[in-house]
């Protein structure tokens, strides 16, 4: 089955063998997620927040789109998780997700952890870091004026000169 994604998040994950969590891909508002030929199995769609879809049944053209959308998340991800370094991997993976799914203008690019449902829980699910060195990174970002809260929970991740 497939479906337009018209509001909420949704987390495509498969799991390794000893049964830790991979992100295989992370949808928005437009976004067509299917569950159509997984490239691999098991795969399991985890609404984020709730969520409004539609059905559809994707022609040739819109496969073909939707395919290459995922591949190039999946490269996006995979190139982010790559990243030896904890600290830049989770900048990384911020900056991903503000340009994905955030506002971008010309002071950086804003995001709202919240609006997503992404816990530091949730972060650390998705770059492969423990939740404690998530918040503890996020607290010095902060202090080093490498995020800036924007409220309680929307960051802003400046644009660099």
């Amino acid at each position: 089955m497939s479906w337009r994604l018209h509001e909420g998040y949704v987390r495509t994950t498969t799991w390794d063998l000893d049964g830790e969590s991979i992100t295989l891909g992370l949808w928005g508002p437009g976004d067509v997620i299917s569950s159509e030929h997984p490239a691999l199995e098991p795969v399991e769609l985890q609404c984020l927040t709730t969520v409004v879809v539609e059905h559809l049944v994707l022609s040739g053209e819109d496969e073909r789109r939707y395919l290459r959308r995922e591949r190039q998340m999946l490269a996006e991800l995979h190139t982010i998780h790559r990243i030896r370094s904890g600290e830049q991997r989770l900048l990384a993976l911020l900056s991903w997700i503000g340009r994905s799914f955030g506002q971008v203008n010309s002071h950086g690019c804003r995001l709202s952890l919240s609006e997503l449902n992404l816990t530091h829980r949730a972060l650390a699910d998705l770059c492969g870091l423990t939740r404690v060195t998530v918040t503890k990174l996020l607290s010095r970002f902060r202090l080093e004026g490498r995020l800036i809260s924007v409220s309680d929970s929307d960051l802003l991740i400046p644009s660099q000169p």
